[in-house]
């Protein structure tokens, strides 16, 4: 072995830095267990508990499980990648300083891998389930994003819109300063999932909740024609807001100021 393919041992103490393998990994399954767990909720608990006076159990319950698999994923996996599970917070995080750009195709791909996987996993579960379960979720859009027709509350294009590009640029808001370098909180994950859960209570009506394009990916990818055709208003807008919001959030609280 020659003296230059000898590393130094790391210093006792020192920080280990997480491979980009590791990092793209982190995200794969983190992006997993959201969809799993949210889309999951959703689908199972929608199709079951339809006694009247159960539908805002079941709303309450998808609110929640989409935020319980954030906050858990951010404990997990975060201290390894971040915790982004999502495209939009990628890039925002990017725009924000937070994440090199050579990193965020890697990152997006991993996440997007991740959501697919997922709702493949949810649909070959389906298939054992009971008669017709698995066409009749499909049938209706699989728990996927939507306005008109497919939004819950029957609100249109513009509703979704608004609601997304404000939605998700608060949830980068969170995100930036409770894991701020110098102004951040351990209990980070835990503002973030409450967060989320927040959004979905809020929007969930207006157009199933998104606020990340890989959870729309996901699941309009096995809910048919309709929600496909509408999907691109759930990856274009969440990015939008997260852009606008870590531009934003750098310009306002991280600009270098003179004593």
């Amino acid at each position: 072995m020659s003296e230059s393919s000898i590393k130094p041992a790391p210093e006792p103490g020192a920080p280990l830095v997480a491979s980009l393998g590791a990092k793209l990994a982190a995200e794969g399954f983190g992006t997993f267990l959201l969809v799993f767990g949210g889309v999951g909720t959703a689908l199972f608990a929608s199709t079951h508990f339809t006694d009247p006076g159960a539908n805002s159990a079941v709303y309450v319950a998808v609110a929640l499980a989409f935020g319980l698999t954030v906050l858990v994923g951010a404990y997990a996996f975060g201290p390894l990648s971040g915790g982004h599970f999502n495209p939009a917070v990628t890039l925002g995080a990017a725009a924000a300083g937070r994440l090199p750009w050579r990193d965020v195709l890697p990152y997006i791909v991993a996440q997007v891998v991740g959501g697919i996987v997922a709702s493949t996993a949810l649909t070959l579960i389906g298939l054992f389930g009971p008669d017709a379960w698995l066409a009749g979720v499909q049938d209706a859009g699989f728990a996927s994003n939507g306005w008109d027709a497919l939004s819950p509350g029957g609100f249109g294009i513009l509703a979704a819109i608004i609601i997304e590009v404000i939605l998700t640029g608060f949830f980068l808001l969170v995100i930036l300063s409770t894991t701020h370098p110098d102004r951040g909180t351990p209990f980070a994950g835990l503002a973030i999932g409450l967060t989320l859960t927040l959004i979905h209570l809020i929007s969930i009506p207006v157009d199933n909740t998104s606020v990340n394009p890989a959870r729309s990916i996901a699941a309009a990818i096995y809910g048919g024609i309709e929600p496909l055709s509408q999907v691109w208003v759930f990856i274009v807008f969440p990015i939008v807001g997260a852009m606008l919001a870590g531009f934003a959030y750098r310009a306002l609280f991280d600009a270098a100021r003179p004593a």
